[in-house]
Formats: C-alpha cells, structure tokens, sequence
C-alpha cells in the first residue's frame, strides 16, 4: 500500500490510511473521481469516504506522479487505459478519448483513476492442485465472476507449477500476461513471486503469445488470463494440439452459463479441459466451489477442497 499512498496527494493518502487503520477494511480498488467521494471496495462491499471529494489539481497531482512528471513516457498505456505500477497495482484511468483511423490513440482531460490493488495470496491452489495432475498437469479452465480471485488463483497455480509442490516436479511453465496482471511485471521483470521454471511474455496479445512461446520457450504449461474471443479458442487448439497443457480463466457465474457462449463452443465440443474450477462470488478471494471434469461432473465434495 505504500507504493499507492506515494501516488496520491498527502491529505488524500492520510484519510484512506486512517479510514483504512480505523474500520479494519483493506479494499481491492480504490476509485477515484473529480468532484466526487472517494469509494473502497472489497469484493461487494462499497465504503465511501464522503467528506473528501478530488479535484482537478488532485487528478494532475496523481497522474504527474504515475508518470513521474513526463506523460508521454506512459503514451501506449493510456492508450490502453492502464498503467501498471511497482508492486503490480493496476491504475485503470477514463476521460476523453482521442480516436485516430477507428482507434484509440490516447486518453486525455483523464477524470477518474481505479487503482486495483495487487492481492499476491499465496497457497490458496495447494488444497486442490494434485487433482490438476495426472502424469502431467490437466488443460485447467477457471470460471468466476469479476473480482472472485480468478487471476489471484491463476498466479498462485503459476507459481506451484513452475516450482513444484510436494510429488508432483516442477513444470516450464510460460505466462502470456496481456494486462501484466498475473505476474505483475514491471519493464518486463515479475514484481509477484512468481516461481521458479517459469517464461513471461509481458503485454502481448494473448492468441498471438501463445503461439510464440509454442515455438521459442517449449513449454510443459501455458497460462493466460481471461479467454473469451475465437482467436483466443483458436490458439488454444494449437496449445493443446501442440501437446502443451493449457490453465487459463474466463469471465462467468457458473459453467452453464460459459457452456452458452459461441466463441467458447469448440472448447467444450471437443471436452479439452479436463478439469473446470468455478469461484463463488463471495468476499473470499479464489474460492472454489465446484471442481468439474471434462464432461462437467462434479469429482469432488465441497468440504474436500474448500480453500
């Protein structure tokens, strides 16, 4: 957090210290918005700190400071919208957008930051990560609402399957981290531990990611966050045709409803994961509630995994 409070304006790091140190509540995102309340949130839970309201001079004063006083240094990522910082904090930024050929060249007169904090939760896969491996780690799909701990979950079975756990030897394991979110990477360095045998290819696209650490890394595991277009299934098939396995996550409340969706259709028509997690929506950060097999079966109790 201290990385965070150094960003914002002294008066505005004091109030969300003592806010934080008097009510006990350590917020997953801090949103930020010119002229009005600052809002915490954890998980479903949303606490306003009413009385304090940014300004414009505030809003200048945060993005001089993520920039370090030179905003074309961060020129492609706010074209993108984020900014990753040290410690793996993401800033999501909005304001006006500046459109050039159908695109999005840059983001200016910015009016509101969320500044999503790092949750690096470590042991939270080992409960259940022997069920993953079967000779060889098991093509793994994680399913969760938004803020259920689907990345926080994929880091942590990143980092047990790229060092090992117990019996199972640790795998080369290769990251494509498309928002620098699952590794945290910092000019191109994980900022999140984030194990031994493993290759990070930072900022990339991740249907064209895949494809290139197939070719140059020879991974055993490839992990990526949050599928959900055709080229993303499309370089899946190439993974797991390739012969590597494949853990990635997707957003959705349970697995009836990501059995609907028509890009994801030839995933599940061929049954390529052999193994389906799905994430409650609780305040839990990673908690799994169904573990599931290819054919969507239940394999194991509740009380057997709960994390």
């Amino acid at each position: 957090m201290e990385v965070i409070y150094s960003l914002l304006p002294e008066h505005i790091a004091w109030e969300i210290r003592q806010f934080i140190k008097t009510e006990h509540f350590h917020p997953q995102e801090i949103r930020l918005r010119i002229d009005r309340p600052i809002e915490l949130n954890k998980g479903r839970q949303v606490q306003w700190l009413s009385h304090l309201r940014i300004s414009q001079k505030d809003a200048k004063y945060i993005l001089n400071r993520i920039s370090d006083h030179s905003i074309y240094r961060l020129e492609e990522e706010l074209r993108q919208g984020y900014i990753t910082i040290k410690g793996g904090h993401r800033i999501g930024i909005s304001g006006s957008v500046i459109v050039e050929n159908s695109a999005v060249k840059a983001i200016k007169h910015i009016s509101s930051f969320n500044i999503r904090i790092s949750n690096d939760v470590s042991g939270i896969s080992k409960p259940f990560l022997p069920l993953l491996y079967d000779h060889h780690y098991l093509s793994t799909l994680i399913i969760g609402p938004p803020q259920s701990g689907k990345t926080t979950l994929l880091r942590d079975i990143a980092r047990y399957v790229s060092s090992g756990l117990h019996k199972i030897p640790a795998q080369k394991t290769a990251v494509v981290d498309e928002r620098s979110e699952i590794c945290a990477s910092l000019n191109g360095i994980p900022q999140s531990e984030s194990g031994l045998r493993i290759d990070v290819l930072d900022q990339c696209p991740k249907s064209e990611g895949m494809m290139m650490l197939v070719r140059s890394m020879s991974p055993e595991v490839i992990i990526v966050d949050e599928i959900g277009n055709e080229k993303d299934v499309q370089a899946i098939l190439e993974v797991i045709n390739a012969g590597v396995s494949i853990m990635c996550s997707v957003h959705g409340r349970s697995y009836e409803e990501v059995l609907r969706r028509p890009a994801l259709a030839p995933l599940f028509t061929l049954n390529l994961f052999n193994r389906i997690l799905v994430l409650s929506n609780s305040n839990q950060v990673g908690e799994v509630i169904q573990i599931l097999d290819s054919e969507g079966n239940n394999i194991t109790k509740q009380s057997e995994y709960t994390v």
